[in-house]
């Protein structure tokens, strides 16, 4: 079907759930909550239906372990954060039509039902595993409760699902010494049954939706990561494990086993749909379940598997609902040229940012905008946030429309003026200034927010240039008819930025309404050329940006800088004790080598991990090795190492490693090399 071309009779935009064990930053609001109201606000003032759903994810295991650092129930987290996370939402201008939670009865029914629904169709298959379980706390363990060493690097403190100092996926199963996060003992391996989504049966149909249906309409990174995925072939993926918190599975005998979170978190769009349609007397299924109804889904790059792939499995498999058009997902968004974190307190926090730059929402929902990682990740940094509210919202737009106002105000006491004769100068910009409502509304309609945004500051600075270049207040003496002409001119363009604005910078568009007395913001209407009347009386007028001080910005980097000493000093513990006494004979039968790396290159589907050719002086082998954020393959071909050369063989990421390179490891995780100081020959030992 060709969806570009098709006219939809609703949509329904969903926006990526936040987890609610903290609170949202900048980077949540660039890649997911900032273009997707923009489009839903875009659609609304073209008249069409749109149900803008968002919520909170509040199951899996992260909740369940705040909560036991904390000695608190899980709820008692959820609710803490869910309701930060919806008022700060709500005062940023994300303009939700439900903003729902999965831990909402509502939400329990619907994801059980769902469940029921493939179980009863026969789409699940079951498979017993082994599992590790903690006897004194009478609990099977999920990945993240498990810790252990590291089989690849040695780090003791690695957890069941991935290493996150060489970041190697791992299973529990490959821990050397696995104990418990619950009690710290030794866990033991009993069977438990799951239930499976079996994705490789529908290798077939997604390939053709997805890698021939959408090979021109979705953005490369999306596409991209889709076809990496089922390319490599798709495995059957559990959607059950054993957990206290979440939905329970709707089987007998299943006491202590839920839903998992990636299986029951998109259901939430469902319910939160659910939720609004009681709440409104509205019918959801429609938003759901009809082909006239299109389904958006934006997120951030990390989750672009969940909702390309396994989500539309799963509605496939129920039968009964639509699939995504589109997935427009960003990439990620820096903070000072680091990545944002949130364990490091690396990050801006909304309901901080609010509380320190009262008044200033657009100001943000424009910088945001204006740096989305669209196509790559991209930066923030307070610099660049005072540099685009005082060089561009302030000089350029607010310049604008404070001096047409002005104007108006001085020398036809705030009365839209008869614009009477024009020139061609003013049927120039006239009909420059008619293009700029579909130009923007294309942009918004392919998810180019950015580009969206430049056009409406264009608009902007043609409104600039033509009262700058025509110098009303010049001419009021000599010829003001011509102040008047301009002047109207100005208002009608003043008019159109209050329009085209508002799904960009709402409050602003709001406050600019009431100063020019217009009632609404229809996008249709801003197609016109005239907007306000002859005689049209103008309201009040006033600044729509203020200057932000160097002072305010120092503020914010001295705060930066302060949670980067925090980390540094946090980063530099003692050094770790002593290993415990091995006697010679164990250390002897550790065969340590000289060798020299020949080829390196990047494992596939990996940040970490180089796939290494390395001459032995006994053979040329292959090791595999977490050093990819270290080193450039490039850079280490010719390095001389040292390397353990009797170390039983290993499977990572299906590559057999064959032995394991020396490396030196400072407080702050840089790796180095232990190389030969000397050209030794390879294989020579190391004793």
């Amino acid at each position: 079907m060709d969806f570009k071309n098709k006219h939809f009779k609703r949509y329904t935009i969903t926006s990526a759930l936040p987890y609610a064990n903290g609170p949202v930053h900048i980077g949540h609001l660039a890649g997911v909550y900032v273009p997707a109201d923009i489009y839903a606000r875009y659609l609304r003032m073209k008249g069409e239906d749109v149900l803008f759903i968002g919520g909170s994810d509040e199951h899996g295991v992260p909740i369940t372990i705040k909560a036991r650092q904390q000695g608190i129930s899980p709820q008692e987290v959820v609710d803490k954060y869910h309701f930060m996370i919806k008022d700060s939402f709500e005062k940023l201008g994300i303009s939700f039509d439900v903003y729902s939670r999965t831990s909402s009865p509502v939400h329990h029914e619907t994801a059980s039902d769902f469940f029921k629904t493939l179980y009863e169709k026969g789409e699940f298959i079951e498979k017993f595993s082994q599992q590790y379980y903690d006897e004194d706390a009478k609990h099977f363990l999920a990945d993240r409760y498990i810790t252990g060493t590291c089989p690849h690097c040695g780090n003791e403190n690695a957890y069941g699902d991935q290493c996150e100092r060489c970041g190697t996926s791992l299973s529990p199963l490959d821990l050397i010494n696995p104990r418990s996060a619950l009690s710290g003992n030794v866990p033991v391996l009993r069977e438990t049954k799951h239930w499976y989504l079996p994705l490789d049966k529908a290798e077939g149909w997604l390939r053709e939706w997805i890698l021939e249906g959408h090979k021109d309409d979705w953005k490369t990174n999306v596409y991209g990561q889709c076809k990496s995925w089922i390319d490599q072939g798709l495995q059957p993926r559990a959607v059950t494990r054993d957990l206290d918190w979440g939905v329970k599975v709707p089987l007998p005998d299943t006491d202590g086993k839920v839903l998992y979170v990636w299986f029951d978190a998109p259901i939430g769009y469902i319910s939160a749909a659910r939720e609004w349609a009681e709440a409104t007397g509205k019918k959801w299924e429609p938003y759901w379940k009809s082909d006239e109804s299109k389904l958006v889904h934006f997120i951030g790059k990390d989750n672009i598997v969940f909702h390309c792939i396994i989500f539309p499995a799963m509605l496939h498999s129920e039968g009964s609902y639509i699939l995504p058009e589109n997935v427009p997902a960003n990439e990620f968004l820096n903070l000072e040229g680091e990545k944002i974190s949130t364990s490091r307190n690396w990050a801006v926090w909304l309901h901080e940012y609010l509380l320190e730059f009262p008044g200033k929402e657009d100001v943000l929902r424009y910088v945001l905008t204006a740096n989305a990682p669209e196509t790559k990740d991209n930066d923030f940094t307070w610099k660049d946030f005072q540099t685009r509210n005082n060089s561009e919202l302030l000089a350029i737009f607010g310049n604008f429309v404070n001096r047409t106002l002005v104007l108006t105000q001085k020398y036809f006491e705030g009365v839209v003026p008869p614009m009477g004769h024009i020139n061609e100068s003013d049927k120039e910009t006239l009909k420059q200034m008619d293009a700029f409502p579909e130009l923007i509304g294309k942009s918004v309609e392919n998810y180019r927010f950015r580009e969206a945004l430049n056009e409406l500051m264009n608009l902007a600075r043609l409104g600039n240039k033509y009262l700058t270049d025509n110098e009303p207040w010049k001419t009021f003496k000599t010829d003001p008819q011509r102040t008047a002409t301009v002047l109207a001119v100005s208002l009608q363009l003043v008019a159109k930025l209050a329009i085209v604005s508002a799904p960009f910078l709402p409050f602003t568009s709001a406050k600019l309404r009431i100063m020019i007395s217009m009632d609404a913001a229809d996008w249709n209407a801003a197609k016109q050329t005239l907007l306000l009347p002859d005689g049209h009386v103008l309201g009040e007028t006033g600044f729509l940006f203020e200057r932000i001080e160097d002072e305010a910005i120092q503020r914010q980097i001295t705060k930066l800088q302060e949670t980067k000493l925090a980390n540094q000093q946090v980063a530099q513990p003692a050094l770790k004790p002593q290993k415990e006494l091995i006697t010679y004979e164990d250390f002897a039968r550790m065969d340590i080598r000289t060798g020299t790396i020949l080829t390196a290159e990047i494992v596939p589907k990996t940040q970490k991990l180089l796939k290494l050719t390395i001459d032995t002086g006994l053979d040329q082998r292959t090791v595999v090795s977490g050093i990819a954020e270290h080193y450039k393959p490039e850079e280490i071909i010719g390095q001389k190492v040292c390397m353990l050369v009797n170390l039983a063989p290993r499977q990572l990421k299906g590559i057999t490693s064959n032995g394991m390179i020396l490396m030196a490891e400072n407080s702050e995780g840089k790796l180095c090399f232990v190389e030969p100081t000397a050209d030794f020959h390879n294989g020579s030992d190391v004793k």
